[in-house]
């Protein structure tokens, strides 16, 4: 039986650090359209999903051909509601429509400079280890070495049990990045966290992983877009 992947993006309406992020213009569309339009032309992708509780943002999904085939309740786009509840929302409502499908991809509509080699990528990492998946980019930091936290108005490494003299020394880590991560639909409704299961990962470079949190981030990500 041919896999079936459904591509799901989570979309609230109520974005605190910049106020309309995922409908806001980016380079003449609006955000999320970036990440509905990469995602149709993925031949491996059999749906793509926009998880949203607002009307406005499920409306202009579905001009740019996602499908809004439920909102999302109010209790699930709060500003501290667990993402994992929201993919666990969309999968029950596609079991209770008799879809079963063999991956659940994640793709964030605050990582519009993704490509579709790197969903590609995640796809054939999920078939070949069976394990959930994640995108991951070099560092701007190292929590081994210059890293700091602040504990009664002083400061000291995040990791400062290991004295760790420069940042060639220092053990590599990665930033985990919105780009596209990938789960089964088991997982998903077993598990309550994305680490609870054995996790493998993809690089991207940093020009594809920006993530879109406020006004900085947007601003940065529209000169990478123009730039490569």
């Amino acid at each position: 039986m041919k896999p079936k992947f459904i591509a799901l993006i989570c979309a609230r309406g109520g974005s605190k650090g910049l106020k309309n992020k995922n409908i806001k213009n980016f380079d003449g569309k609006p955000l999320i359209a970036w990440t509905i339009l990469l995602a149709k032309k993925v031949k491996q992708i059999d749906r793509v999903i926009v998880s949203t509780e607002s009307k406005k943002i499920a409306n202009i999904a579905r001009k740019y051909g996602a499908e809004t085939p439920f909102l999302r309740p109010k209790e699930l786009s709060l500003d501290h509601s667990p993402e994992w509840k929201v993919w666990k929302h969309a999968v029950n409502f596609l079991r209770n429509q008799n879809e079963k499908p063999t991956g659940i991809i994640i793709l964030h509509a605050t990582s519009p400079l993704r490509s579709i080699k790197d969903i590609q990528k995640c796809i054939k990492l999920i078939k070949k280890h069976k394990k959930t998946t994640i995108s991951v980019a070099e560092p701007y930091r190292n929590p081994f070495y210059n890293m700091v936290k602040k504990k009664n108005s002083f400061f000291k490494l995040v990791n400062f049990k290991k004295k760790i003299r420069s940042r060639q020394l220092a053990p590599q880590v990665y930033d985990m990045t919105t780009v596209c991560w990938m789960l089964k639909p088991e997982t998903i409704i077993k598990n309550n966290f994305l680490f609870d299961d054995k996790v493998v990962g993809f690089l991207v470079p940093k020009n594809r992983a920006v993530d879109i949190d406020d006004k900085y981030d947007f601003q940065y990500a529209l000169l990478l877009k123009k730039k490569f």
